[in-house]
């Protein structure tokens, strides 16, 4: 049977069980769609990355949900990259790495940290009453209305968009109840991928490195809050950015979230509004691994 080396690596974190889990593959050549398909399902993270060679590039980067092949791979290309990392495997350089949405630029750190190319922002804003937003989150619409007056209610993403939602106190941020399908249909009359809602109240990291905002993501069709997400997060700092809403002496962004799943994580965002990269640590939580089912085997057994 064929086995491969399976991890769980937790991304936008500095310590294992925060984060968000993420599968890495560190050696996934040979393997086809189906197979790719099956493990990512059998670790059951949000996204699980396969490492491949390239010719064009230094690797290539396939990244999985339990169900799908995914286009967007910030969190993946995070993860992956400190495995690779923390293996040995490469060292503090740039790189060029092949994804489903082509070429991305990624770049490790001695410090640990790994940056990668998120592109360019797209922002648009959207005419949506503040009470079906706010009934969606179980909010007043006053805690949305308070911010409004600077930002507006938007979309904004790289390669799929988000409904941004400013909230003005994290006492707010803290106690919203999603109508999943409420949000669903404001999602879908907007073309977004979920909504994140977002505050500047935050819980903080350090006195030198305090964070920008605290932002909870919410995709459709989940239930399930997500803890950290990379694609959001860069997508909000570009949005705060190009709207002025941040004093000019904050030259990083550092969005924090995943608190409410007792997984808290922070993305690291350089953008001037408009090109965003995202960068986090990550630290690998487990290590095993995983037997490979046959081509037309739909079984998996892990060991």
């Amino acid at each position: 049977m064929d086995t491969r080396q399976a991890l769980l690596v937790d991304a936008f974190a500095a310590e294992p069980t925060t984060g968000t889990p993420t599968g890495v593959v560190p050696e996934a050549d040979g393997l086809t769609d189906d197979q790719m398909q099956a493990v990512a399902s059998e670790l059951g993270a949000t996204e699980t990355a396969f490492v491949l060679p390239a010719e064009d590039a230094d690797r290539r980067l396939r990244c999985f949900s339990p169900t799908k092949e995914l286009a967007q791979a910030e969190t993946a290309a995070v993860a992956a990259h400190a495995a690779l990392y923390e293996r040995g495997e490469i060292d503090d350089s740039e790189w060029t790495v092949a994804t489903a949405r082509g070429d991305v630029a990624v770049e490790t750190k001695q410090n640990g940290m790994v940056w990668v190319e998120q592109g360019r922002a797209d922002i648009t804003e959207v005419d949506i009453p503040y009470s079906d937003v706010a009934d969606a989150l179980g909010l007043n619409a006053a805690t949305l209305k308070d911010v409004g007056a600077d930002l507006p209610l938007v979309t904004a993403g790289v390669g799929e968009s988000w409904l941004m939602v400013p909230v003005n106190y994290f006492e707010h941020l803290s106690g919203l109840t999603m109508d999943v399908a409420a949000v669903d249909s404001l999602c879908d009359r907007v073309d977004a991928a979920g909504v994140y809602p977002f505050t500047f109240d935050t819980v903080g990291a350090d006195a030198t490195r305090r964070s920008t905002f605290h932002g909870r993501a919410f995709r459709v069709g989940s239930r399930a809050e997500e803890p950290v997400t990379a694609t959001a997060s860069g997508a909000c700092a570009a949005f705060v950015r190009r709207y002025g809403a941040l004093d000019d002496t904050i030259e990083q962004i550092i969005a924090e979230g995943g608190h409410f799943r007792d997984r808290p994580g922070t993305v690291s965002v350089d953008t001037d509004g408009t090109e965003v990269w995202v960068g986090g640590r990550a630290v690998t939580a487990l290590d095993g691994t995983v037997t490979v089912p046959a081509v037309d085997d739909d079984d998996i057994i892990e060991a």
